[in-house]
Protein backbone atom coordinates (compact mmCIF):
# COMPACT_ATOMS: atom_id res chain seq x y z
CA UNK A 1 0.00 0.00 0.00
CA UNK A 2 1.19 2.97 -0.90
CA UNK A 3 1.70 6.27 1.22
CA UNK A 4 -1.41 8.34 -0.37
CA UNK A 5 -3.71 5.27 0.26
CA UNK A 6 -1.97 5.02 4.02
CA UNK A 7 -2.88 8.66 4.60
CA UNK A 8 -6.56 8.61 3.39
CA UNK A 9 -7.55 5.45 5.55
CA UNK A 10 -5.78 7.29 8.49
CA UNK A 11 -8.22 10.08 7.74
CA UNK A 12 -11.16 7.85 7.85
CA UNK A 13 -10.49 6.29 11.20
CA UNK A 14 -8.68 2.95 9.98
CA UNK A 15 -6.41 1.89 13.80
CA UNK A 16 -4.41 -0.24 12.29
CA UNK A 17 -3.28 2.17 9.44
CA UNK A 18 -2.61 4.91 11.49
CA UNK A 19 -0.14 2.10 13.57
CA UNK A 20 1.34 1.40 10.02
CA UNK A 21 2.20 4.94 9.40
CA UNK A 22 3.14 5.30 12.89
CA UNK A 23 6.03 2.23 12.51
CA UNK A 24 7.42 3.93 9.26
CA UNK A 25 8.28 7.12 10.97
CA UNK A 26 8.48 6.60 14.94
CA UNK A 27 12.34 5.94 14.63
CA UNK A 28 13.34 8.80 12.77
CA UNK A 29 10.72 11.17 14.30
CA UNK A 30 12.43 9.98 17.42
CA UNK A 31 15.98 10.51 16.77
CA UNK A 32 15.25 13.50 15.73
CA UNK A 33 13.88 14.28 19.00
CA UNK A 34 16.87 12.79 20.92
CA UNK A 35 19.60 14.57 19.09
CA UNK A 36 17.89 17.85 19.58
CA UNK A 37 16.84 17.16 23.36
CA UNK A 38 19.91 14.96 24.52
CA UNK A 39 16.98 12.92 26.79
CA UNK A 40 15.79 9.73 25.98
CA UNK A 41 12.64 10.47 28.67
CA UNK A 42 12.18 13.77 26.72
CA UNK A 43 12.85 12.25 23.07
CA UNK A 44 9.99 9.80 24.05
CA UNK A 45 7.29 12.22 25.26
CA UNK A 46 8.53 14.90 22.16
CA UNK A 47 8.01 11.74 19.41
CA UNK A 48 4.66 10.98 21.33
CA UNK A 49 3.40 14.59 21.39
CA UNK A 50 4.57 14.75 17.53
CA UNK A 51 2.34 11.76 16.69
CA UNK A 52 -0.66 13.06 18.44
CA UNK A 53 0.06 16.58 16.88
CA UNK A 54 0.22 15.16 13.41
CA UNK A 55 -2.86 12.74 13.74
CA UNK A 56 -4.95 15.59 14.95
CA UNK A 57 -4.24 17.71 11.71
CA UNK A 58 -3.32 14.91 9.54
CA UNK A 59 -6.68 16.55 7.02
CA UNK A 60 -4.71 19.41 7.42
CA UNK A 61 -1.74 17.68 5.60
CA UNK A 62 -1.63 18.84 1.63
CA UNK A 63 0.68 16.26 0.02
CA UNK A 64 2.72 19.06 -1.00
CA UNK A 65 5.88 18.12 0.84
CA UNK A 66 6.59 14.25 1.71
CA UNK A 67 5.13 13.22 4.86
CA UNK A 68 8.39 12.52 6.40
CA UNK A 69 9.29 16.20 6.06
CA UNK A 70 6.06 17.55 7.32
CA UNK A 71 6.40 15.08 10.40
CA UNK A 72 10.13 16.43 11.15
CA UNK A 73 8.60 19.88 10.78
CA UNK A 74 6.39 19.26 13.47
CA UNK A 75 8.04 17.11 15.86
CA UNK A 76 11.28 20.12 15.69
CA UNK A 77 8.83 22.33 16.64
CA UNK A 78 7.14 20.06 19.15
CA UNK A 79 11.22 19.53 20.32
CA UNK A 80 11.94 22.92 20.44
CA UNK A 81 8.69 24.02 22.42
CA UNK A 82 9.06 21.49 24.92
CA UNK A 83 12.81 22.46 25.06
CA UNK A 84 12.01 25.91 25.88
CA UNK A 85 8.88 24.70 28.75
CA UNK A 86 11.64 22.51 30.55
CA UNK A 87 14.44 25.21 29.54
CA UNK A 88 17.10 22.49 29.00
CA UNK A 89 18.87 23.60 26.44
CA UNK A 90 21.73 24.73 28.12
CA UNK A 91 21.39 21.35 30.61
CA UNK A 92 22.05 18.32 28.89
CA UNK A 93 23.46 15.57 31.14
CA UNK A 94 23.15 12.90 28.77
CA UNK A 95 26.35 11.74 27.64
CA UNK A 96 26.75 10.63 23.86
CA UNK A 97 27.54 6.62 24.40
CA UNK A 98 24.03 6.98 25.62
CA UNK A 99 22.68 7.71 22.33
CA UNK A 100 25.50 4.95 20.43
CA UNK A 101 22.49 2.46 20.99
CA UNK A 102 20.03 4.63 18.91
CA UNK A 103 21.82 4.95 16.19
CA UNK A 104 23.74 1.32 15.70
CA UNK A 105 27.16 0.02 16.54
CA UNK A 106 29.70 1.63 18.46
CA UNK A 107 32.95 3.21 17.21
CA UNK A 108 36.05 3.38 19.66
CA UNK A 109 37.25 7.12 20.03
CA UNK A 110 39.48 8.71 22.38
CA UNK A 111 37.45 9.69 25.60
CA UNK A 112 38.56 13.49 25.42
CA UNK A 113 37.58 13.91 22.22
CA UNK A 114 34.35 12.71 22.04
CA UNK A 115 33.83 14.95 25.49
CA UNK A 116 34.85 18.16 23.92
CA UNK A 117 32.96 17.27 20.65
CA UNK A 118 29.68 17.08 22.76
CA UNK A 119 30.56 20.09 24.47
CA UNK A 120 31.86 22.17 21.24
CA UNK A 121 27.65 21.11 19.93
CA UNK A 122 26.39 22.14 22.35
CA UNK A 123 27.96 25.51 21.92
CA UNK A 124 26.50 25.77 19.10
CA UNK A 125 23.82 28.75 18.55
CA UNK A 126 20.46 27.10 18.42
CA UNK A 127 20.14 27.49 14.42
CA UNK A 128 23.73 26.43 13.76
CA UNK A 129 23.11 23.18 15.80
CA UNK A 130 19.85 22.31 14.74
CA UNK A 131 20.93 22.20 11.06
CA UNK A 132 24.72 20.53 11.95
CA UNK A 133 22.59 17.48 14.10
CA UNK A 134 19.89 17.44 11.20
CA UNK A 135 22.28 17.34 8.29
CA UNK A 136 25.86 15.74 9.65
CA UNK A 137 24.48 13.25 12.43
CA UNK A 138 20.85 12.16 10.65
CA UNK A 139 21.11 12.52 7.27
CA UNK A 140 18.71 15.12 5.92
CA UNK A 141 19.31 17.24 2.75
CA UNK A 142 19.93 20.73 2.83
CA UNK A 143 16.40 21.14 0.90
CA UNK A 144 14.71 18.59 3.90
CA UNK A 145 15.67 21.13 6.66
CA UNK A 146 14.61 24.11 4.89
CA UNK A 147 11.09 22.45 4.37
CA UNK A 148 11.21 21.75 7.79
CA UNK A 149 12.78 24.64 9.34
CA UNK A 150 10.64 26.89 7.09
CA UNK A 151 14.22 28.92 5.98
CA UNK A 152 15.78 28.89 2.38
CA UNK A 153 18.33 26.14 1.16
CA UNK A 154 20.75 28.66 1.10
CA UNK A 155 20.26 29.44 5.11
CA UNK A 156 20.78 26.28 5.97
CA UNK A 157 23.94 25.21 4.09
CA UNK A 158 25.43 28.55 5.36
CA UNK A 159 24.43 27.49 9.28
CA UNK A 160 25.74 23.82 8.47
CA UNK A 161 29.09 25.41 7.20
CA UNK A 162 29.31 28.18 9.98
CA UNK A 163 28.82 25.38 12.34
CA UNK A 164 31.35 23.23 10.91
CA UNK A 165 34.12 26.08 11.23
CA UNK A 166 32.80 26.62 14.90
CA UNK A 167 33.33 22.64 15.44
CA UNK A 168 36.85 22.98 13.48
CA UNK A 169 38.07 26.01 15.91
CA UNK A 170 36.71 24.28 18.97
CA UNK A 171 38.22 20.63 18.10
CA UNK A 172 41.73 22.10 16.45
CA UNK A 173 44.12 20.81 19.30
CA UNK A 174 42.80 17.18 17.76
CA UNK A 175 43.07 17.69 14.52
CA UNK A 176 47.48 17.00 14.58
CA UNK A 177 46.21 13.67 16.09
CA UNK A 178 44.52 12.84 12.57
CA UNK A 179 45.89 14.38 9.91
CA UNK A 180 49.30 12.66 8.59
Amino acid sequence: MDERELIARVRAGDGAAERTLYDAHVDRVYRLAYRLAGDDGLAREFTQDTFVRAFERLASFRGEAKLSTWLHAIATSVVLNGLRKVKRFRRRETDLEDAAGVAGGRRAAEPDLKRRLAQAIDDLPHGYRTVFVMHDVEGYTHEEIGATLGVETGTSKAQLSRARARLREALADFAGEWVS
